[in-house]
């Protein structure tokens, strides 16, 4: 079973050009925690997130990680991170069972989900053989979900995890979030969609920060 993880921002900003699209964040996020960035489109919470999964580098400020009350050092955050966004592409070539293999080559599922419980979970049964490039784009989001949020992490990150879904796939995230999502640090990006914040706690309002 996974730890949450602990994350303190000091004074972060992030800046494109001469353009800052935040400055002077200074926040953390406690373990178990359950927060949502929101903000209209384009106002910075995706660029937050990626910063925040250190897939991004900030222009001003830090960020420290704490794991077990231990420091996390950046680099090794993608060991203990799951992260599901529109803007995170599946491997088209493969099938969806080849896609969910591939993946748990490097990450676990949580105890009890192997490949068939995933695909029941997802509602992805009928598709294990049918390739990735093939998907609708809701089928594509309810296996990023999936992916992200039945995977053992000390941190999850969602940004707008009800795009590309209708009732039934919101249905399906809410669900996966109330079996799955226990012990650790959740963190959802969104436009202040009812159903996204699931489950949220804490809110962080991106546009306090210009």
């Amino acid at each position: 079973m996974s730890s949450a993880i602990h994350i303190d921002l000091h004074d972060l900003g992030k800046r494109y050009h001469k353009e800052w699209i935040f400055k002077g964040v200074s926040t953390s996020f406690q373990q178990n925690s359950s927060t949502g960035i929101i903000g209209s489109n384009g106002s910075g919470k995706s660029t937050l997130l990626k910063l925040i999964s250190a897939a991004e580098l900030c222009s001003k400020g830090s960020i420290t990680y704490q794991l077990e009350n231990k420091v996390l050092e950046q680099e090794n955050l993608y060991l203990e991170l799951s992260f599901a966004a529109p803007y995170i592409d599946l491997i088209e070539e493969l099938s969806c069972q080849e896609l969910i293999e591939f993946h748990l080559k490097f990450k676990s599922f949580q105890e009890n989900v192997g490949v068939n419980q995933f695909l029941d979970l997802t509602y992805l049964n009928g598709s294990k053989d049918k390739l990735i490039r093939n998907f609708s784009s809701g089928m594509k989001q309810r296996l990023k979900l999936g992916l992200a949020i039945c995977t053992q992490s000390s941190l999850l990150l969602l940004d707008e995890p009800c795009s590309n879904l209708d009732e039934k796939g919101v249905q399906t995230y809410h669900e996966l979030m109330d079996n799955f999502n226990q012990n650790r640090t959740t963190i959802i990006g969104s436009n202040e969609q009812k159903d996204e914040l699931y489950q949220i706690e804490n809110t962080l309002r991106i546009s306090d920060y210009k």
